[in-house]
Formats: structure tokens, sequence, C-alpha cells
């Protein structure tokens, strides 16, 4: 006996010590995986930090290049009309794109409009249905109220002697009125719920345009790019402008100051006239009809035309004459029409 406790004690003890070894184990296996994750967050930082750095270097180098051209009496004339090709070419794209972003939302609402106003006809449709099938429920069911009354009238009034032959025929009468009666009101309640269902249904959401929708918006967001194109055309500024916001400041010289202000000048027409123009929007959808005509896409499915396709810009006058001059807008991406587009 002594033998055999002294053999469990050492297995128990035994079981302990290799628990233990698991325990170790685990835990050991557990803090690698921490410091891996660690070690790998560590790397994840230190790159970031390095990126940072690049980017940091990289602004003080262009900030040092233009204080230097600032400090250079032959550049800084340059570096405003710079500046201020840059602002005019930003201002064109920021304004094509609140007029493509108000074209899609205005479209959107029409889409959204006309899908909500068929789901209401849809709609109503199914109330006016369940509503007259309640009410040639509740008509079937006044009649059957109206016939139990009687067959209960009749067998009240009924003689001893012919309650005694025609009785229990009057009575089934009245139990199958009855029956009918309860499976009219199960039927009722249930027209009651669907006409509560579908009282209760949920308009659909916004499905968004469809690519017919979006090749007219798009050819009105094309529109008015020449629009733009035209008006920088006449005041020699189309070039400058598109140069300016694609290259950094110090690759382009317009020239001495007398240039410089000639520049400045120019800009400052185009934005009045840009300021004072009315009455464009019969202008831009004739000129989007025309785009229309004649582009083409690569894929049914494609919204955005083939640049190749609408390489003609359309000149109008007052007089509702057209002329055409070749300029492809898309293709050059001019004021980053390509990310404007609806697609």
């Amino acid at each position: 006996m002594a033998s055999l406790a002294t053999l469990l004690r050492n297995e128990t003890r035994g079981t302990k010590e290799n628990d233990k070894l698991v325990d170790l184990f685990r835990n050991r296996s557990e803090l690698k995986k921490e410091f891996a994750a660690l070690r790998n967050e560590k790397y994840m930082l230190q790159d970031r930090i390095k990126q940072h750095r690049g980017a940091t270097a990289r602004v003080e180098q262009r900030l040092l290049h233009l204080e230097n051209l600032l400090l250079d009496p032959e550049w800084v004339y340059n570096v405003i009309a710079f500046y201020q090709l840059r602002a005019l070419a930003k201002q064109c794209t920021d304004q094509l794109s609140r007029f493509a972003e108000q074209l899609k939302q205005q479209s959107e609402q029409r889409a959204h409009s006309r899908t909500l106003e068929s789901w209401n006809d849809g709609r109503q449709q199914k109330l006016d249905g369940v509503k007259k099938q309640i009410g040639e429920q509740r008509m079937d069911l006044q009649s059957l109220e109206d016939q139990l009354q009687a067959a209960r009238h009749k067998l009240m009034t009924m003689n001893g002697f012919v309650r005694l032959f025609r009785g229990r025929r009057i009575a089934r009468q009245v139990e199958e009125v009855a029956a009918e009666i309860e499976v009219g009101k199960v039927q009722e309640s249930e027209l009651l719920q669907d006409l509560d269902r579908i009282q209760r249904l949920d308009p659909p959401d916004n499905q968004g345009l469809d690519v017919a929708a979006k090749r007219s918006i798009n050819f009105m967001i094309l529109s008015f790019a020449q629009q733009l194109y035209l008006d920088f055309e006449e005041y020699e500024l189309i070039e400058l402008a598109k140069e300016a916001n694609e290259k950094s400041v110090g690759a382009i010289n317009y020239g001495g100051k007398a240039e410089c202000d000639a520049i400045l000048k120019m800009i400052a027409k185009c934005k009045a006239a840009a300021e004072q123009a009315t009455g464009l929007a019969g202008t831009l959808q004739k000129r989007a009809r025309l785009i229309g005509e004649q582009a083409s896409f690569r894929h049914d499915d494609n919204a955005v035309p083939v640049p190749a396709s609408v390489t003609t810009v359309f000149v109008m006058d007052g007089n509702g004459s057209v002329e055409q001059k070749s300029a492809n807008l898309l293709g050059d991406n001019y004021f980053g029409m390509a990310k404007i587009l609806s697609r």
C-alpha cells in the first residue's frame, strides 16, 4: 500500500509538472506573437517617419526655391503671373465641378421623383384593391348577418308542430350562416392586415442614374468645358493656365514685368467677362445636343465618350450661327475633366 501511495504521488507530481511546462510553452508562444507584432509596428512607424521626413524635406526645398525666385528681380513678376494663372485654372476647375455636381443632383432628384411617383401609384393601386375587397367583404358579412337574424327569428316564431318538422333544417341553416360569418370575419382581419402592411411599406432608395442619364450629364459638362475653353482662348490664356496648372513655379518664364503685367490684365478681363456672362443655358443645351450627335462610346455601358469623338468645339454667337474648332479637351484633360465626368 505504501508503494502504491508513493506511486500515485509521483504520478500526480509529474502531471502537475507537465501542466506547468505546457503553460510555460503556451505563454512563451504568446509572448513571441506579441513581440513579432510590436516589431512589425515598429518597422511600420519607422517607414512612416521616413515618409514624413521626405515629404517635409520636399516642402522645405520648394519653399526655398520659391523664396529664391521671389528674391530674384527677374523672376518675381513671373511668380505672381504663374500663381494668378494657376488660381484662374483652379477657379474654372471648381466652377466646372460645381456645375457637374448640380447636374448630377438635379438628375438624381428627377429620377428618384419619377421612381417615387411610380411606386406611389403602384402602392395606391394595391391599397385601392384591398379597400375594395374589404368593402365587398363587409357587404357580404352584412348580408350574412341579415340572413342569420331572419333564420333565428323564423326559428323562434315557429309553433310546436311546425318546429317539429322544419326546426332542424332552420337550426342547421343558422349554424351554417354563423360559420360563414366567422370565416368572413377572419378574411376581413387578414385584409386589414394586408392594408396595414401596404401602408407601412418603405419607399425605394435612390437607385442612382442609368447610362443614358450619365451620358446626358457628360454632354452638358463637355458643353460647359467648351464654353470655358472659348473664354480662355479669347483672352489668350487657355494654354498658359493649363501649363501653370501642370508645371511647377519657376519652370515657366513669361518675360519681364511688362509681359507679366499684360497677363495679369488679361486675367482680370477674363474674370470680369465671366461674371457678366448671362443666358448661357440655351447655348449649353444646344451645344450639348451637337456633342451628343458626334459622340461615340467603346461599349454600350460606357458613359464617357471616346475622346477622339468629341474634339469638335462648337462656337455659337447671339444670332444662332455655329462655327467649329478643333480641340481635344477630354483627351488633354482640360480643367481636370477626367475626374469630373460621370461614370
